[in-house]
């Protein structure tokens, strides 16, 4: 079974653009994480706030980006992310970033997060509890 797709949007900035002018390719990674944390309040109803109520961070263990067509100053985009899958203390997210006027697939990718406690800074077991928050959004299988 999937998860759902969510989607925020971002507008591309005069900072974000380097000296070939267009967006840097650290700025990719910045509008991923930027999406997570707005989906994690307005999707998931689980804020990055609660989270360090709880005494919990995300960590990126790693990404991976592959770039199909630049993005350019000024040009708004939609960051789609979904969650793949749950191992321990690692969720696997997978992602497109799009242009909003055509949709077209500008990079897409993945990253691990890593659950950590902010008093340690160790990777922690994902509760049960946020587990069972995140798979309610689970796509609903064809009969």
């Amino acid at each position: 079974m999937a998860y759902r797709k969510f989607d925020s949007e971002v507008a591309v900035r005069p900072d974000d653009i380097d000296m070939n002018n267009h967006v840097h390719t650290s700025r990719y990674l910045d509008y991923v994480l930027y999406a997570r944390f707005d989906q994690m309040n307005r999707c998931y109803g689980m804020s990055m706030e609660k989270f360090t109520e709880n005494g919990w961070g995300w960590f990126v263990k790693s990404c991976q980006i592959e770039f199909k067509r630049q993005l350019l100053m000024g040009e708004m985009v939609v960051v789609r992310t979904w969650l793949d899958s749950f191992e321990g203390s690692d969720a696997l997210v997978r992602f497109q970033i799009l242009r909003k006027t055509t949709m077209k697939i500008a990079a897409e990718g993945s990253i691990v997060n890593t659950m950590i406690s902010t008093a340690s800074g160790r990777a922690i077991p994902i509760p049960a509890s946020v587990i069972a928050q995140y798979t309610q959004f689970r796509e609903q299988e064809s009969p």
